[in-house]
């Protein structure tokens, strides 16, 4: 009789356990998180996420359009033949523009704003060095676009378009606040590293690429205003010295994870060749050294190439599995400095030296002889002195020439 008694006062304690624990409204929703969907992801993984997307989507349809539109590549069939055409509508960049604020833009927003709560300042620093830099892309795509309502989920399904002269406002910023982030002494409890694809972390370089991207805005203000083409000046200063400090995103060997452009050409060959667009010719014509780094004329419009690193008829420094997608690069900020010094002075002399330095430093990145880039230049290296438009245009020249597949 006692064991029993003593066997229903446990259960009913128990009981009243059970009755506690279900008047709590963690009983149920404890037991119903997944542990695969974690609420709040790692810096160190959604950084590289972030700048995968944005080499992806910078290498892909960006450059692929881009490129068709200025008559770098060909549109040779399928829709590539019908946007070489300028056969848009308003349907054609469905894939680009939420590749750009889904993948890009969100995975970007949500380092900065994990980084600021963590006092992460490297994280910080860097994601707004991102955000500027994919903003800037966008805003000289589309001109006005969503910014500072745009990637709220639902509670903002329909973000205003901001003004794109503002938005440049705002790129500018992001760079200021993103370096004094870079600068503080205090980096944080973590550092990027191996996780930082673009940079391994080296705080420095993201300073001296946000300070490219200032040189890319100002010049693109400059035209008939000296103090925009001073300022261009004043960022290059702070910005890259060579070619090693190139900012780009270099994919992974593996198939999965391959450049875009090798990728397409893979899966679509012959929708778009490269021997016969209008760059093309012209390099061929005037026999730059550059035309055989960028095209394979016998393998154009066909698959893989015979020695098996790339297909099609863009050849492996660009076209390979794990080629770079640039976004800015040494050459471009010589080449903004010979504009920016013609902008201000006139001054043809000094220009030349830029432009000429910039065609240097563009063959020198491909792996092109020095006999081969001295000839080029004693061709082609001298600035007309008739006016400063006319010089002003064939900086333009070379630089559409250099900056092969880059919007």
């Amino acid at each position: 009789m006692k064991a029993n008694k003593i066997s229903f006062l446990v259960y009913a304690a128990l009981l009243v356990l059970a009755a506690a624990s279900s008047c709590k409204k963690s009983f149920f929703t404890d037991v119903n998180q997944n542990p695969n969907v974690p609420h709040e992801v790692a810096p160190n993984l959604i950084l590289p996420t972030a700048e995968a997307a944005l080499g992806y989507t910078q290498g892909g349809d960006i450059s692929r359009f881009t490129s068709l539109i200025t008559q770098q590549v060909f549109g040779a069939n399928s829709q590539s033949q019908t946007y070489y055409l300028y056969g848009y509508n308003p349907g054609t960049f469905d894939n680009l523009w939420p590749d750009l604020y889904t993948s890009v833009f969100i995975n970007i927003d949500t380092l900065k704003n994990l980084a600021d709560a963590k006092g992460y300042n490297v994280y910080s620093g860097i994601s707004r060095i991102l955000m500027a830099y994919t903003l800037q892309v966008t805003v000289d795509l589309w001109g006005k676009v969503p910014y500072s309502q745009a990637v709220k989920g639902n509670a903002n399904l329909h973000p205003a378009y901001d003004d794109d002269k503002a938005l440049y406002d705002t790129i500018a910023s992001l760079i200021d606040v993103g370096t004094t982030q870079l600068l503080d002494a205090h980096k944080g409890n973590l550092i990027p590293g191996a996780d930082d694809v673009i940079y391994n972390g080296n705080a420095l370089s993201w300073i001296k690429f946000g300070h490219a991207i200032k040189a890319r805005l100002y010049i693109h203000q400059s035209k008939g205003n000296a103090a925009m083409a001073q300022k261009a000046l004043d960022e290059i200063a702070l910005s890259f010295t060579s070619n090693a400090q190139n900012a780009q995103y270099t994919f992974s060997v593996a198939e999965t994870a391959a450049n875009p452009w090798y990728q397409f050409n893979r899966d679509r060959p012959g929708d778009e060749t490269f021997s016969n667009s209008t760059l093309a010719i012209r390099l061929k014509a005037s026999n730059d050294p550059r035309y055989n780094i960028y095209v394979d004329e016998a393998n154009d419009g066909q698959g893989q190439s015979a020695d098996g690193s790339h297909y099609g008829g863009l050849n492996s420094y660009y076209g390979s599995v794990n080629s770079p997608v640039e976004f800015i690069t040494y050459d471009e900020l010589l080449f903004i400095k010979a504009e920016a010094t013609l902008r201000i002075s006139g001054d043809v002399t000094a220009a030349q030296t830029f432009y000429r330095m910039a065609i240097q430093k563009n063959m020198e990145k491909l792996g092109i002889s020095s006999d081969d880039i001295n000839a080029y230049i004693a061709a082609n290296g001298t600035l007309p002195a008739s006016s400063v438009g006319a010089a002003i245009a064939k900086v333009a020249d070379e630089e559409f020439k250099a900056l092969y597949l880059n919007p």
